[in-house]
């Protein structure tokens, strides 16, 4: 077992942070978790560590959304980030600059769209549509259904084009007649 300096560990901490401020959205632990791992900054077990500390000492704090938690950065992160953020080497930074554009469309996705649906009758299920920005829920429908698989399908289709889709409602909603 070795020991991490203390510059090391401060900047594992603030490369967590980092990716929160980036990402601009709270993220769940295994997204988090995907982001550090693919680009090899540190161990998953350091990383939970380093997650559990920065919640304990209120440097992140966790919102839970549907039985999810989300991490998200808090004031005192953000001051901390804004002052240290030169600690952060320069190519961590772009690998994870890198990152986000990448897969920021498709993590925004898995956090904002949702769908779920569950069997209210024998021959009725109940789908629930969401789309939600920033914390606040721009459209939310539930659906009577009368199939299972009406209702997987529904849920596969919001989550390929719900932006597509919501905007269609919005153009009808608002089109004079």
């Amino acid at each position: 077992m070795f020991l991490r300096s203390s510059e090391e560990l401060a900047v594992n901490k603030l490369l967590i942070l980092y990716i929160l401020d980036k990402m601009e959205i709270p993220l769940t632990n295994s997204q988090i978790t995907q982001v550090i791992m693919e680009n090899e900054f540190v161990d998953y077990f350091s990383l939970q560590q380093f997650i559990s500390e920065l919640v304990q000492s209120n440097f992140i704090k966790i919102l839970n959304e549907e039985g999810k938690d989300y991490y998200s950065l808090t004031e005192k992160s953000i001051e901390a980030l804004e002052y240290f953020i030169s600690r952060i080497p320069e190519d961590m930074k772009e690998k994870i600059d890198k990152y986000v554009l990448e897969n920021k469309e498709n993590i925004l996705k898995e956090t904002q769209i949702k769908s779920n649906f569950y069997k209210k009758g024998p021959d009725e299920f109940v789908v629930n549509l969401k789309v939600i920005e920033k914390h606040i829920e721009l459209i939310n429908i539930d659906l009577n259904v009368p199939s299972n698989k009406q209702a997987k399908l529904i849920c596969d289709n919001w989550k390929k084009n719900a932006p597509d889709i919501y905007g269609e409602i919005i153009q009808l909603l608002i089109k004079k007649p």
